[in-house]
């Protein structure tokens, strides 16, 4: 059986990082870059000539940010997978990356094994996170000895929406997951942080995987 290959395109604009990371690609033999743009705008460009299955994308950019391209690229073609290429002081970035729809975050130094991971794992439909990125995070997160679901109650509900974000979904996927509203998500989401004492969804996600309430 003939393996299919996975068209990947690399946005970032540093020329000497997308060649690095275009020719360990396209030594794999399932993997290969088709394009490659310096910023959103001219990724944007691209896709419509081109349709990649999967997208590394770089957070900071001139001209147009990842989280705006990767907005804008999802509204068009909302079955790409793009992963977000970041550094371990883009937290807000990163927030704002989750929300726009990206389904994975990969640190720039990630090794060889790593990155082959992260584009099996998210081309079949899964997130993939550096393990750096969320010891990392963890690390930053306060729990002011909260820990696990046995001291912490949370709903249902709760319960369902920690989950699918740590699935990849946006507020937008899960409320038609749930058939819920957006404002319903974001309440929900409102209260996890605050049970937890996380500042910022990707600390929750860290809390979350550190303590095992969710599947990944």
């Amino acid at each position: 059986m003939v393996q299919e290959i996975i068209d990947i395109i690399i946005v970032d604009d540093h020329e000497i990082f997308r060649n690095g990371l275009k020719m360990v690609i396209n030594k794999l033999k399932y993997a290969r870059v088709i394009g490659e743009a310096s910023n959103g705008k001219d990724f944007l460009e691209i896709i419509k000539k081109k349709e990649p299955q999967l997208v590394f994308m770089d957070i900071e950019m001139p001209v147009m940010n990842g989280v705006e391209a990767t907005r804008k690229a999802l509204e068009d073609f909302p079955d790409m997978k793009i992963a977000a290429l970041t550094m371990f002081n883009d937290e807000a970035y990163i927030e704002s990356m989750l929300e726009a729809g990206a389904k994975g975050f990969l640190l720039k130094n990630i090794n060889k094994d790593d990155l082959e991971q992260a584009i099996q794992s998210i081309s079949r439909g899964h997130t993939y996170y550096s393990n750096e990125l969320w010891d990392y995070f963890t690390r930053k997160v306060k729990d002011d000895h909260k820990t696990g679901k046995d001291i912490l109650q949370f709903t249902k509900r709760e319960m369902e929406v920690l989950q699918l974000l740590s699935e990849g979904l946006s507020n937008k996927e899960i409320a038609e997951k749930l058939f819920i509203s957006e404002r319903t998500v974001v309440g929900h989401k409102s209260n996890l942080l605050a049970k937890t004492n996380c500042k910022s969804t990707i600390g929750l996600l860290s809390y979350a995987i550190k303590n095992k309430l969710v599947d990944i």
